[in-house]
């Protein structure tokens, strides 16, 4: 009797060691899911690790080398670049090298751009100048100096304004000369003081040389012969001559283009202790200024740039406007009638000393030979 209890004893022994074991087995086969991945406590539920899905890319020609203006794309300017597919417009993009070698760039073109069909052309290709032109325009060039081209403000992409003013005077329509014509006296066909036979009439100059008028004198009551004093004082006229014209360039157009072909350089370094900083090369004031304009338009500006009593005057405009716009010719006669100016009175006394030209006190002459590096455009960083 005592035996059969101790075998049962020993065999629940046995069972129970066997249990543990198990046990222990399964909590470690299971232990990430007891336990959590990370380390967290029991019952944290691991997160799975998210796997990125591959992207679906296409080969596309980039540029490894600088190109200018015109330049001829080789082989060894160029390079495949893996380009996201989703993302790729059939059409727009190359996708072989053989497809750009030999064609020609449009604009200066740097390297690690995509090429695109825009960029290049399969023919020889025009200035960069001609490029920016809009088809059924003309650019024109015409002088400007720091007042008519808005203090230097000027920039490529403005649209401007193009102001006129005349300088009008009063012509002999035959002799097409200013009046008045000068005096002379024609002698009559006959004989002269001397006796000698004369054929031919002698038209001989007068002084004072001028035609003047005959005029009734009130205190004298006699008609008296007055004639001008001075040469025809000539009128002047403003008025806006183009609306809305863009500016294509400001200075010479070889510099500009040296500019835009030479690699962009990040700010001056700091020079090296005992070293001499080198000084930055002055901007030449520029004379010229190029707009585009209608081939009308262009036409007209010549014409007043072949006269010399036309001054034309160039006045900035919003980016956002380009409308055209109407105003009214500026005379003297409109400047008194619109702005109320009244015609100042003869009064028996007056200011000295004696005024004959308008001058601001102090004034002087602001024109720059170079433009002042305040003025130069600052770079953003």
């Amino acid at each position: 009797m005592a035996t059969g209890r101790r075998r049962s004893g020993s065999i629940l022994i046995v069972v129970a060691i066997i249990l543990v074991v198990a046990i222990g087995a399964a909590a470690y086969l299971f232990r990430d899911q007891l336990f959590g991945s990370g380390g967290g406590g029991i019952g944290q539920q691991a997160q799975p690790t998210a796997v990125p899905p591959a992207v679906e890319t296409i080969d596309i020609v980039i540029l490894v080398q600088p190109v200018p203006l015109g330049g001829t794309i080789t082989k060894d300017m160029v390079a495949l670049f893996p380009y996201p597919k989703d993302k790729y417009v059939e059409g727009f993009y190359f996708k072989s090298i053989n497809d750009v070698v030999g064609k020609r760039a449009r604009y200066p073109l740097q390297p690690s751009i995509a090429l695109t069909t825009g960029l290049l052309s399969s023919e020889a290709v025009g200035s960069f100048a001609s490029s920016q032109i809009p088809p059924g325009y003309v650019a024109i060039s015409v002088p400007i100096d720091m007042l008519s081209a808005v203090s230097w403000a000027l920039q490529p992409g403005d649209h401007v304004s193009v102001l006129v003013a005349l300088l009008v005077a009063d012509i002999d329509p035959s002799y097409q000369t200013v009046l008045p014509n000068n005096a002379g006296v024609v002698q009559v066909p006959g004989t002269n003081k001397d006796g000698n036979v004369v054929l031919v009439p002698k038209t001989m100059q007068v002084a004072p040389p001028q035609i003047g008028r005959t005029e009734m004198d009130g205190t004298l009551s006699q008609p008296v012969y007055v004639q001008p004093s001075e040469a025809q004082r000539a009128r002047i006229v403003s008025q806006v001559l183009i609306s809305d014209a863009t500016v294509l360039g400001v200075g010479d157009f070889a510099q500009i283009m040296k500019a835009a072909n030479e690699p962009v350089t990040g700010p001056t370094p700091t020079p090296a202790p005992g070293t001499t900083p080198v000084t930055p090369t002055p901007v030449p004031t520029p004379d010229k200024i190029t707009l585009v304009v209608s081939p009308q338009d262009a036409v007209t500006i010549n014409y007043v740039m072949l006269n010399k009593g036309a001054k034309l005057n160039l006045v900035l405009r919003s980016a956002q406007d380009t409308k055209q716009v109407k105003t009214e010719a500026v005379t003297l006669q409109f400047l008194m009638d619109q702005y109320n100016i009244p015609l100042p009175s003869k009064l028996p006394y007056g200011l000295m000393p004696r005024v004959d030209s308008l001058n601001f006190l102090n004034s002087t002459d602001n024109s720059p030979g170079v433009i002042p590096p305040a003025a130069q455009a600052t770079p953003a960083p």
